[in-house]
């Protein structure tokens, strides 16, 4: 696998977005659960404290979301949406045909596109795999989870607006 397929495409409203995110969790949100830790623990015996099992989890869900930013963050490509040439390449929104009905798509990752409604499609899904590359016009195929082959006619390549 190169480095290539590691990156990822970011905006740069989704960059500072997650990064005011990750500062939030990093700090303010650590000392937040690490109370609630505390708190819970002054009220005795931790076998049968639901309170401090709960901010346990939490806690547990806050530092994954950490290192899940730290990684996404640390590898990403910040700027406008790549151009539409009518290539499908991370960051572009892809109509196309798939299975025989037609859905619109943005490729690359979910964190592009949190206010928008496009559904969105990772690079190394499967549909993501089979249009990678296309021309508008070029078809392709990839194998679903019930090992049925799905026809892939990509239609249109657009630039990402962010919408």
């Amino acid at each position: 696998m190169s480095n290539d397929a590691q990156v990822t495409f970011l905006t740069q409203d989704a960059y500072d977005r997650l990064h005011s995110e990750l500062e939030h969790l990093s700090t303010t949100g650590r000392e937040e659960i690490a109370k609630r830790i505390e708190a819970a623990r002054e009220e005795g015996d931790l076998k049968e404290n639901g309170g401090y099992h709960a901010a346990k989890d939490e806690q547990g869900k806050q530092e994954a979301r950490i290192r899940t930013l730290q990684a996404l963050l640390k590898d990403a490509k910040v700027g406008e949406a790549p151009e539409s040439h009518g290539v499908v390449e991370s960051g572009t929104v892809v109509t196309a045909i798939v299975a025989g009905g037609e859905e619109k798509f943005l490729l690359g990752n979910r964190e592009i596109a949190a206010n928008s409604e496009l559904d969105v499609y990772s690079e190394a899904s499967p549909l993501g795999t089979a249009v990678m590359g296309l021309k508008e016009g070029d078809k392709g195929s990839y194998t679903a989870p019930n090992g049925k082959e799905i026809q892939v006619e990509v239609v249109k390549v657009e630039t990402y607006s962010g919408q």
